[in-house]
């Protein structure tokens, strides 16, 4: 463990499951809102005046941001554009997957296959936001697009080669 460093978190990769894969469609500029919190109750209990009981209730996720350069006429596009403007949910699963630096063996040639170091499964997605970064004529950059997600939760995928 002397040797361990925390990992890079500018390789990773987005991959939706029930949607047809389509070039652009797993490479993300950014992705966050990975996290939990754990809601509490607070409970008085009778007599004692220094202080209330919390006990856990319920766990609440915020939404997924994922950002990347524009991108026109996507399958995933095709998927948000039909819950946004037809009002058609299709809910779909995606992994989120933080890539490891490693090149593994056996891959001479072309793009290395990375290993995952660590997946979050992240469970019934639907799109709730699509926006497009402001567009300024004073300004050279990228347009950014964001896709929002409302999901239900996300399971973390350690990885099993540790």
């Amino acid at each position: 463990m002397s040797n361990y460093y925390p990992p890079v978190g500018f390789f990773f990769n987005v991959k939706f499951e029930d949607l047809e894969s389509q070039s652009g469609d797993s490479e993300f500029q950014s992705v966050s809102g990975l996290s939990v919190d754990i809601e509490t109750e607070e409970i008085a209990e009778g007599g004692e005046n220094r202080f209330k009981h919390k006990f856990p209730v319920k766990t609440k996720y915020p939404n997924l941001v994922l950002k990347r350069g524009l991108i026109v006429n996507t399958k995933l596009i095709k998927w948000c554009r039909n819950a946004i403007e037809n009002f058609e949910f299709k809910p779909v699963n995606l992994t989120v997957s933080l890539m490891n630096e490693k090149v593994p063996e056996g891959n001479p040639e072309g793009e290395p296959k990375r290993e995952p170091l660590m997946s979050w499964n992240v469970v019934h997605a639907i799109p709730v936001k699509w926006s497009v970064d402001d567009l300024n004529a004073e300004e050279s950059k990228m347009v950014i697009e964001s896709i929002e997600l409302s999901y239900n939760y996300f399971k973390t995928i350690p990885n099993n080669a540790d």
